[in-house]
């Protein structure tokens, strides 16, 4: 059975390069790790070529689903406190606005083959439901506050 992934150092790939990467035919995946920088991750170019196939195959599916079948936005809201437990704190407006962006911004990162936009918006909703989650923080952030302290002054760099 193929390990998911192996961890190495940056050194071991530079002095026994040969021998570090034959240890991709144990795993999917090596795990670079950097002493100066963010860690890397190696894997083959059909690898990560069959990963966003399946991403992506994934992704049409559900977007389709969601626009075309009766009652799957209904099972989509049902099952997101599985996947994503932190839903639970959002109000039900919010939750049901998540799930239709997560659906658009997944479509739309598809298509541009880069899925940075998905992981920005699951943090952000995330924060969001953070919020939500805590009675103190709501209130601060949500109180109206009457005070007009006028307008703000521009940044320094600005002027």
């Amino acid at each position: 059975m193929r390990a998911e992934s192996a961890s190495v150092t940056f050194s071991e790939l530079v002095n026994k390069n040969t021998q570090t990467l034959a240890r991709l035919k144990e795993s999917r995946r090596l795990l670079l790790h950097r002493r100066d920088g963010e860690d890397l991750v190696l894997t083959t170019a059909a690898r990560a070529e069959q990963d966003q196939t399946v991403v992506s195959a994934a992704t049409r599916m559900l977007a389709a689903m969601a626009r075309r079948e009766p009652g799957s936005m209904e099972l989509l809201l049902d099952i997101l406190p599985d996947t994503f437990p932190w839903v639970r704190f959002l109000p039900e407006p919010d939750l049901h606005a998540f799930a239709v962006e997560l659906v658009d911004t997944m479509r739309a990162a598809d298509s541009l083959g880069n899925s940075a936009s998905v992981a920005q918006l699951l943090v952000a909703w995330q924060h969001t439901a953070e919020v939500y989650s805590d009675p103190e923080l709501l209130s601060a952030l949500t109180r109206d506050d009457a005070d007009d302290y006028g307008p703000a002054p521009a940044p320094r760099d600005a002027v």
